[in-house]
Order: structure tokens, then sequence, then C-alpha cells
């Protein structure tokens, strides 16, 4: 049966101000239903697909009773554990993600972190801003050692770049394994105090689960070396932010570039704010200028695979909360 011939299936797109890209391409293989949070029970009453274009809403578990006849979930973001809640985990409600979009996009951030560090970009800006010509020695990155904790599409991009230029890289995951095409060798994150004292830079770019929550704390970072530096580029709750602060001031460990904070925005006055050994940038590393697009161009092909009856790509794991890969 060709897509002409398949009923087309009604997608309930939920959006807060601009409207999804492609929704030409959207509507040439479904009947589309445009709608903000307060519209979406409306908008869901018969409907197949939902595609959350604003995907941190809180709309769909609240208006979950409108949503019996949901057969497929599409969110416009890769990390979705906080968007998950038990009548969804427990439904037979296909689920998938953004994974792999921005990927590219933040190892480029991360690797960005490590330069802007061992150049000491941040420096040179500020005897800049003083017209001060102080000539300084900087860190070289090749040979560095990097521990990557999260080895899923961000994780094994981040290697690939980090690789490239020279560094060596390990990974950490939910088990201990051998290493592969990306990684050297892979721990597991459950013992990343035993192993983090073997990294220059560790780098986070773990999805936030309940094993995850809290990973990096007061044991991990008294256990880096004191010349190391810790980036974030997954999420801030990753982290426990007063023990960092605390490692940064008293120099347990050297630096941190911080793309995504707890809480976040970081409120004003915050003592993380203040410190010359941190980077803070206001969780955009993977938004580059053409990164809606390619989100929207995602949804499509997906959308083409459920008019034809085909796999869908991204496939989330709504018990682990992750697109689970081998």
């Amino acid at each position: 049966m060709t897509v002409s011939e398949r009923k087309r299936p009604v997608v309930a797109a939920l959006y807060r101000e601009a409207l999804p890209p492609r929704l030409a391409e959207v509507e040439e293989l479904a009947e589309v239903r445009l709608t903000k949070a307060d519209g979406l029970a409306t908008a869901m009453d018969g409907a197949d697909v939902l595609y959350q274009w604003h995907s941190f809403s809180p709309a769909l578990k609240e208006n979950w009773g409108a949503a019996s006849s949901l057969k497929w979930i599409h969110v416009t973001a890769a990390g979705v554990s906080q968007l998950l809640f038990d009548e969804l985990i427990h439904s037979d409600v296909t689920y998938t993600n953004s994974r792999g979009v921005l990927s590219t996009a933040i190892a480029e951030f991360a690797l960005g972190f490590v330069l802007d560090m061992a150049k000491d970009s941040q420096g040179s800006y500020r005897l800049q801003q003083q017209q001060r010509w102080q000539h300084r020695i900087t860190r070289k990155i090749q040979g560095q050692r990097t521990l990557v904790v999260g080895t899923g599409s961000i994780g094994r991009e981040i290697s690939r770049l980090f690789r490239a230029v020279g560094m060596e890289v390990d990974g950490a995951g939910r088990q201990s394994r051998a290493g592969d095409g990306d990684f050297d060798k892979i721990h597991s994150s459950r013992e990343l105090a035993a192993v983090v004292h073997d990294y220059d830079y560790v780098v986070l770019a773990a999805p936030l689960t309940t094993d995850t929550t809290g990973l990096v704390g007061a044991e991990v970072l008294a256990a880096m070396k004191p010349s190391a530096r810790l980036i974030n580029v997954g999420r801030g709750q990753l982290v426990d932010t007063a023990a960092l602060t605390d490692a940064l001031n008293s120099g347990t460990i050297a630096g941190a570039a911080l793309d995504v904070v707890h809480p976040e925005p970081l409120p004003e006055g915050h003592p993380l704010w203040s410190l010359e050994n941190v980077i803070i940038t206001p969780h955009m590393s993977g938004d580059t200028e053409d990164y809606l697009d390619d989100l929207g161009k995602l949804f499509v092909e997906n959308l083409k695979r459920y008019c034809n009856g085909e796999p869908l790509d991204n496939v989330v794991d709504k018990s682990l909360g992750f697109v689970s890969v081998p």
C-alpha cells in the first residue's frame, strides 16, 4: 500500500511561539492540528501523533487523559528524562527524541571549551581589556587525557573530535567494557571516583536519569587531579553545584567550563559567576544557526517512516529515559 493509499495520520503539533519548520512537508504527509499548550487536549482528541515542538512543555502530562488514541510521540530534544511520567512510561505509545541532531555542534562547543582553558583565552581577554601586553605560558592539548562521561551520540562525537586533535579519550557509561571505535576503553560511571585521577579533562555528556543525578559530587571532585578541568555539556543536575563551587574555590580542581548548571538559569550573585577559573554559557552548546531546521527535518523523515509502516529512528527506551544502542 502506498502512502497515498493509507489513511493520513493526524498529527497534533505543540508549539509555544514560532511554528515548527518544514511544516508544509508535514502537511503533505498528515492532517496537522497546530496548538499551544492550552489547546492540547482538544488537538490530541483522535490524533495519532504528537509532535512536541515545544519540547519541555509539561502540557502532555497535564492532558494525558486526552491522549487515548496516540500511537507515537516525538520530542525535539535529546535529553527527555524530565519529560517522562509513569502513565507515559507504562503506555504502548512509541516515544522518539532528537538524538544526534545536535551532537556535532555540542562536541565542537566542548572542544572549544578545552582550547579556551588550555590557551587561557579568558585571561587574554581580561588583559586586552586592561591594554596589557603580558606574555604567558599556555598548555598543549595533544596527548592530554580525557574521560567522556556518556557514551551516546554526543559523547562519541566529542571523542572523535578530541582524538582528531591528538587527545587520548576514554569513556564512562552504564557498564565497563573494552574500548570500541570511539573510545580506548569504557569505565562504569559508578566507578568515577576510582578512575578520574588519570584524566586531564572530565567531560559530562550523559543523559539525566535517576542513576546520573548528582553523579559528580564531592567524592569524584576530590579524586580528580588538581590540574584537571571539568566540562559539562550534559545536564546541570549531573553535578553537585555546591561541591563544585567548593572544589573550584579550594583548588581541588583547576577549572570548569559549564554550558549547563543547576539551578538554571544560574541566579544572580551565585559564587560561580565571579570565579576566574570558570567559564559559563547559557545552555547553548547545540544551538547553531540551522539547528531548528535540522530538528524539523528529523521529524519529517521519521514521519515518512511512520506513514510507510517502517521502524522509527531514535526510539527511546522509556524505562531508561534515553535511546539504548549497543
